[in-house]
C-alpha cells in the first residue's frame, strides 16, 4: 500500500463554550469565544488561498439556530455522568435564545459559511461533547448522541463522515457504535505516553502537561508521521492519528516563537519526504487572541506546505477524503 505522495490534514474542534463549560467560566475565556466569530472566516478565506482542505469537527448542539430547535434536537437518553460537572445539558436553561444573543453557544451561521463554501469537511465532534470515558455514562447514551448529531447535521444539508472524540477519548465499543451509524475515519492520539488521554483526569496530571508543553518547542514524541499502510481499520472506521496540537501564540514564550514553527515545518517535511501523513490539529477558539500572530504563524505552516506540494507533490486532504483513499488501497 505504497502512497505517490504524501499528505496533509488537517482538523479543527469546532465547540465554542460547549467545549470548555466544565473547566472554565465563560467570562474567563468570552474574548477567545467571541471572536471565533472572526477566527473561521479568516481561516476560511487563507486555506481557499493555499489550496488547503480543513475538517470542521462541530459539536451537534452548535448547528441549531435558536433555543426551541435546540429542545427539539435534544435527544431522550442523555449522559449520567457520575460528576455532574461534566454534563452540558445543565447549561441549556440559562444560554441565549439565539446566535445573536449568545454566539458563545450557537454558529449556525459559521457552519452555514463553512458548508457553503464547499472545500472542507464537516465532521462531528459529538452532538453534545460527550465524554467516551467518563465514569456513569453508557454506550446506549453514546448511541443517542450520536444519532442526535447526525440528524441535525442532515436538517442542515450536511453529511457526518468523520469524528473526533472531546479530549481525544477513545473507547473501542463506541468505535463499532460509530462504525454502524456510517463514520469511516477518526482522529485517533500520538503514541507517546505523554498523550495517553484515556480520562479528564489523566489528560490533566500536570506532569503529562508539562511534557506536552516542551513537547511543542523541542522534538520529545518525534514527528508522528504515519504511512497511508500503517493505519488501522478498527471496525469499519479508520484510526488516523494526530501529529501535532498547534498551540496558540503565547506572549509570555515569545522567544520560543520559532522553534514551535520550526518543529510542526519539520514533521511536515518528514511526511512530504516520506509519502506519510502529518495531522495537525488545534481549536478555532484557541486563536481568538493575538490572531494577527497566530494568523501569521498559520500562514508560515501553509507557505512551506505550498514548497513541499511544488518539491514531493505533497497533498491536502479531509479526514474522511483521507479515509477514501485508505478504503481504495486496502481492496486492491
Amino acid at each position: 500500500m505504497q502512497t505517490q505522495n504524501g499528505y496533509l490534514v488537517i482538523s479543527l474542534d469546532f465547540e465554542l463554550f460547549w467545549g470548555l463549560f466544565d473547566v472554565k467560566e465563560s467570562s474567563d475565556y468570552e474574548t477567545n469565544l467571541r471572536n471565533v466569530h472572526q477566527v473561521i472566516p479568516k481561516l476560511l478565506a487563507l486555506a481557499d488561498v493555499y489550496n488547503i482542505t480543513l475538517t470542521f469537527a462541530t459539536v451537534g448542539f452548535l448547528f441549531t439556530q435558536n433555543k426551541q430547535e435546540l429542545l427539539m434536537a435534544l435527544p431522550t437518553e442523555k449522559p449520567t455522568y457520575f460528576k455532574n460537572r461534566f454534563n452540558p445539558y445543565c447549561l441549556i436553561d440559562d444560554i441565549g435564545e439565539c446566535e445573536t444573543d449568545d454566539p458563545l453557544h450557537y454558529a449556525h451561521s459559521l457552519i452555514e459559511l463553512i458548508r457553503d463554501n464547499g472545500n472542507h469537511e464537516i465532521a462531528s465532534h459529538t452532538f453534545s461533547h460527550f465524554y467516551t470515558n467518563e465514569k456513569g455514562q453508557t454506550p446506549q447514551q453514546f448511541e443517542a448522541d450520536i444519532v442526535a448529531a447526525i440528524t441535525i447535521a442532515k436538517q442542515k444539508n450536511t453529511k457526518i463522515n468523520s469524528i473526533v472524540f472531546p479530549r481525544n477519548q477513545i473507547n473501542a465499543t463506541y468505535l463499532k457504535i460509530c462504525a454502524k451509524h456510517g463514520f469511516i475515519s477518526y482522529r485517533g492520539i500520538e503514541k507517546h505516553w505523554m498523550f495517553n488521554t484515556h480520562d479528564t483526569e489523566k489528560l490533566d496530571q500536570p506532569f503529562r502537561k508539562a511534557f506536552r508543553l516542551l513537547d511543542a518547542y523541542l522534538n520529545i514524541s518525534g514527528y508522528n508521521t504515519n504511512s497511508l499502510s500503517s493505519l488501522r481499520n478498527c471496525h469499519g472506521i479508520v484510526n488516523i492519528p494526530s501529529s501535532k496540537f498547534f498551540r496558540p501564540y503565547n506572549k509570555t514564550l515569545e522567544i520560543l516563537e520559532p522553534f514551535r514553527i520550526s518543529r510542526i515545518k519539520k514533521g511536515l517535511s518528514q511526511a512530504a519526504k516520506k509519502n506519510e501523513i502529518y495531522h495537525l490539529w488545534w481549536h478555532p477558539h484557541n486563536f481568538g487572541v493575538y490572531m494577527d500572530e497566530n494568523f501569521n504563524n498559520l500562514e508560515t505552516i501553509f507557505k512551506h506546505f505550498k514548497t513541499l506540494q511544488e518539491t514531493y507533490n505533497f497533498q491536502s486532504v479531509s479526514m474522511s477524503e483521507l479515509a477514501d483513499l485508505y478504503f481504495a488501497t486496502e481492496s486492491q
